[in-house]
């Protein structure tokens, strides 16, 4: 497919041409501006327009955290923080796309609270007759939505919602019997196969933002973090800027290196992947621009850019994996998996917190396991090298990971966190046999060869020649002293053997050739 020339746009309706008097536009998983659906869609359809985000109490007080002090102190996330910053970014760039039309005094509407209570308050104060959102199609926030469009009815006011987050959503891109596919190829071409210029267009916001209206006098603007209850994290230190601006600025730099991420993106040492998750995540960035600018970078021919946006659709791939089989997120996608035996009790317990915590043993798993904690982020070939580490060699349940990683990571999102895990743990739709079991030694020399990732995160084995830093076990005794590293002491020894490992887990994973119960 080759980009159209985007035909100029109509001129932006009358103000006295729009049906609605009053709209509001409740941001979730999508925090910025620039082409966005539910805002232009109100914008479009209303002579007034307010923007409100709710910092969803039934979100923040389930969030566990790290204490910051003595007992009782303020807790810290790094997605919170996240959140509340890009908030200050949407609510700057709203104020100067209302004054750039001569509106003053516009900006964001910010609440704390459950928006089964708030979103329908602000609707009442405001006397609108309608809210505009974005889709989310996880579980709970489906759940969320019913009791808010409930609500709303019984105001009087509708919720109208659209997709945003994806390129393509839900029923979309369905095989030739009408089905969901669950194997990535075939949904890949297909999803090829229907776009179109128009699936990438960007929503136009900025020509219809005269309607944006002033925030109401004695409105709150943004709030502090401490006022939420939480801490600042390390997360300007870990050079993630935050809200639109943020993504734009990495945007403009992956753009200098998208057409050797083929070449890259495998090596955690090597600044190779685009570093937007969590910007996609909570929609700081349009994914239509993103598949735009990678499309047209695919037709050109770059290798890079064809592989980037195979990772764009994965995402499709997985939220409408979620769409039709939500049960995903509590079970397996293929059921016999879930009659598999997990290791339990003390023991298990013992090599999940192991794990968790980066001593394993395994120096690629530790270092990564570690970036985790010290950042939020992981690097996806870890990702992959860490859930077969848990599921394959320590034999626990895929779900104990799963929990840990939406725990931790910044760009947490279920769809494609639980798709990941599921992938991993051989259990899902398009998984990687269960017989394939990564090799953590074998990766690590393939993957970090001179050992800089880990030298990274796995400081105390820093000393130690390259060769001997993928299996310290296996090390030269002069080395290990030479390094000033007591196995044991200083760094563990394996917490399992992988061949031994290798064989339970084939073992383990039989159950899943019979259709007999065990």
């Amino acid at each position: 497919m080759t980009p159209a020339r985007q035909p100029a746009p109509p001129p932006a309706r009358g103000l006295a041409d729009k049906p609605l008097a009053r709209a509001l536009v409740w941001l979730r998983r999508d925090l910025r501006v620039d082409d966005h659906a539910a805002l232009h869609h109100a914008l479009t359809q209303a002579r007034q327009v307010w923007c409100c985000f709710v910092f969803d109490r039934d979100i923040l007080d389930a969030l566990p955290g790290q204490q910051a002090g003595p007992a009782g102190a303020a807790r810290t996330d790094r997605r919170v923080e996240f959140i509340r910053d890009s908030l200050v970014g949407v609510d700057a760039e709203l104020r100067a796309l209302a004054a750039s039309h001569g509106v003053e005094g516009a900006g964001l509407l910010v609440r704390h609270g459950w928006p089964k209570d708030q979103v329908p308050a602000l609707a009442a104060a405001l006397q609108v007759q309608a809210v505009f959102a974005s889709h989310d199609d996880e579980p709970a926030a489906l759940a969320r939505d019913a009791l808010v469009r409930g609500r709303l009815a019984d105001l009087g006011v509708a919720l109208h919602t659209s997709k945003d987050h994806v390129v393509f959503e839900r029923r979309e891109v369905l095989t030739l019997g009408g089905g969901a596919f669950s194997v990535f190829t075939p949904y890949k071409n297909a999803w090829l196969r229907k776009l179109e210029p128009q699936h990438l267009e960007a929503h136009p916001v900025a020509r219809h933002a005269g309607a944006l209206a002033p925030r109401p006098a004695g409105e709150p603007g943004v709030p502090a973090l401490a006022d939420l209850g939480f801490a600042p994290t390390n997360l300007h230190e870990l050079k993630l800027p935050t809200g639109p601006a943020g993504a734009q600025e990495l945007l403009a730099d992956f753009l200098d290196r998208i057409d050797r991420y083929h070449e890259t993106r495998d090596f955690p040492a090597v600044k190779g992947p685009s570093y937007l998750s969590t910007h996609l995540r909570f929609g700081t960035v349009s994914v239509r621009q993103l598949a735009r600018l990678a499309h047209e970078r695919r037709e050109a021919g770059s290798r890079g850019a064809e592989v980037w946006l195979s990772e764009l659709i994965w995402r499709d791939f997985y939220h409408q994996i979620l769409h039709h089989h939500p049960r995903v997120a509590e079970h397996a996608f293929k059921p016999e998996y879930d009659r598999i035996r997990w290791e339990h009790g003390k023991a298990a317990e013992a090599l999940f917190a192991a794990w968790c915590e980066g001593r394993t043993g395994y120096p690629l798993v530790d270092a990564a396991m570690r970036q985790l904690a010290q950042t939020g982020y992981m690097h996806n070939r870890l990702r992959m090298v860490t859930a077969s580490f848990l599921t394959k060699d320590l034999g626990l349940d895929w779900r104990w990971g799963e929990r840990h990683f939406a725990l931790h990571l910044n760009d947490f999102d279920l769809a494609a966190n639980n798709g990941g895990w599921q992938w991993a743990a051989s259990s899902g739709c398009d998984a990687q046999p269960y017989f394939r079991i990564f090799n953590p030694v074998s990766q690590s020399e393939k993957f970090d060869p001179q050992g800089r990732f880990i030298r990274r995160y796995v400081p105390e084995l820093a000393a130690l020649p390259d060769a001997a830093l993928h299996a310290p076990w296996q090390a030269r005794p002069v080395d290990l002293a030479a390094a000033g590293v007591e196995l044991g002491r200083h760094y563990p020894r394996p917490v399992v053997d992988h061949a031994a490992a290798r064989e339970k887990t084939l073992a383990r994973y039989a159950v899943v050739k019979s259709k007999a119960l065990p």
